[in-house]
């Protein structure tokens, strides 16, 4: 059962086409990498997916109510701000919005939800303290909790370790995996290719608003593709401990 499904889906903004024709499909148990330059059209893809930007052609999830949505995929932007001083417990917690009756307190699903994610994340010496006091790394950590604890079939991300000290970035990356291997499936744009060859399953590569690649990592990050679609030359190896891939340098 697919999880998410887009069909030629296209934006424009103005006369100029940034998302063009993209057809793929999200199974269960899939990390994907959306990977490419700035611009390529990510944050697009991502945001039209979900309904958030004017598009044409289908996307399976744009067509659901919101409170449908909701239960299908959770989202977390590129942007990260925290707008109220509340404890980091309480602001994780916002996740289970979707699945409170109207008036309802948290049940205890739902803090076993949240609790859940506060692990995950490795934030429980931070559950009491004031999200707002927080380093931008740690409020990074929080709100991926937050989508966490939503508890969605799919959650799509952006960008969400940009930012984030080589130890998180990592264990982030693990988390997702974690998800796929547990029959959920994440959709992750990011820039770190080599976090993307050691932890997602696939990959989908765009340039100027198009799907130039699909495919594992070893198949999408060819030494032709770094070079047309990143401009740079590339070491890839599978290892003992998984695949190693290093961007080298920029091409002429």
């Amino acid at each position: 059962m697919s999880l998410l499904s887009l069909q030629d889906l296209s934006v424009t903004r103005g006369n100029r086409p940034v998302l063009t024709q993209i057809t793929l499909e999200v199974q269960p148990g899939e990390c994907i990498g959306l990977i490419g330059p700035n611009g390529a059209g990510k944050t697009t893809l991502l945001r039209a997916a979900l309904g958030l930007l004017p598009a044409t052609g289908v996307s399976d999830l744009a067509a659901m109510t919101p409170a449908r949505r909701a239960h299908a995929a959770a989202w977390m932007p590129q942007s990260r701000e925290i707008a109220w001083p509340v404890s980091v417990e309480t602001l994780i917690a916002l996740g289970r919005i979707p699945h409170l009756p109207r008036g309802s307190g948290l049940r205890p699903e739902d803090q076993q939800a949240v609790d859940t994610a506060i692990t995950r994340m490795g934030l429980a010496d931070l559950r009491h303290r004031t999200a707002t006091h927080l380093s931008g790394g740690e409020q990074a950590r929080v709100l991926i909790a937050r989508a966490l604890a939503q508890e969605t079939p799919l959650l799509l991300a952006d960008e969400p370790i940009a930012g984030l000290d080589p130890a998180n970035q990592i264990a982030t990356m693990q988390v997702f995996a974690g998800l796929a291997c547990e029959g959920r499936a994440v959709l992750v744009s990011l820039h770190d290719l080599g976090l993307a060859a050691r932890h997602c399953t696939r990959l989908l590569m765009l340039q100027d608003g198009r799907l130039v690649a699909d495919g594992p990592p070893d198949v999408a990050l060819t030494a032709q593709n770094m070079a047309q679609v990143f401009g740079v030359s590339a070491f890839y190896q599978n290892t003992d401990t998984g695949p190693v891939f290093q961007p080298l340098e920029v091409l002429e």
